[in-house]
Order: structure tokens, then sequence, then C-alpha cells
């Protein structure tokens, strides 16, 4: 019984010294799991790090371009917006019978060569600046007018 008990002692010393080697064998593991896990934590995150400034990079260009391309399409949007606007307003002020920007310039140069017209006439005549005096110029020569009263 003794040699039962000193077997049983035994093979319980020997059962404990192979779970603590074991215990200290998966801490090990354990450890070395988290090291490695760490290092390559840190290389898989430095990839990821690479990879997300890669994409971030392509993105911009494609916005950009899309950006681009949508601002030229708009531009080309508006600017058939004014057109569209101008010719309509243009439309209406003449059916109001406004003149347009290029009437009122035809009219300033047929102004103007009446003007030199008028001017050789005048100057031919010899009678000079005085003869081309309006008569009512020469009745106020020199007077003020009169105001006219309200009633």
């Amino acid at each position: 019984m003794v040699e039962n008990m000193k077997d049983a002692v035994a093979g319980a010393e020997e059962l404990a010294a192979k779970i603590r080697e074991s215990a200290s064998q998966i801490w090990l593991a354990g450890l070395g799991a988290f090291v490695k896990a760490q290092e390559e934590g840190t290389k898989i995150f430095e990839a990821l790090v690479k990879e997300g400034e890669t994409i971030q990079e392509r993105t911009r260009k494609e916005a950009g371009e899309r950006l681009a391309e949508f601002t030229a399409q708009a531009s080309g949007t508006w600017g058939r917006l004014e057109q569209i606007f101008e010719e309509r307003v243009a439309r209406a002020l003449h059916g109001l019978s406004v003149p347009s920007k290029q009437d009122i310039e035809t009219l300033n140069k047929r102004v103007a060569k009446l003007t030199t017209a008028a001017e050789k006439i005048s100057a031919a005549s010899g009678k000079g600046a005085r003869a081309a005096r309006m008569p009512t110029e020469r009745a106020y020569q020199g007077k003020k007018p009169k105001a006219k009263r309200s009633r």
C-alpha cells in the first residue's frame, strides 16, 4: 500500500510536471503568437495604409476628371440658356418696337454722315456758322426765355 501510495504520488507529481510543462508551452506559444501578430499586424497595417493611399489618389484623380466633365457640360448648358434668353428678350423688344443695338449703331453712322454733309454744305455756302443758326436761336440770343406759368 505504501508502494501504491508512492507510485500514486510519483504519478501525480509526474502528471503535475507534465501539466506545468504543457501550460508553460501553451503560455510561450501564446506569447509567440502575440508577438507574431504584432509584427504581422504592423506589416498588414502598413500594407493597408499604402493601399488606402493608392485608392485615395486614384479616387481624387477620377473625381477631378468627372468634375471637369460636369463643369464643361454645365458651362455649355448655361451658354445655351443665355443664348435662348437673349434671343427671347430681343424678340420681345422688337415686338415693342424698341430699337436694337445694331439699329442704334446704324442710325449713329447715318447721323454722323449727315452731320459731315451739312458741315460741308454750310462751309461751301460761305455764310459760316452764323447762317447755320436756327431761327429760334436768333430770337433768344442774349435773352433768357420766360418761364411758363401754370394755371
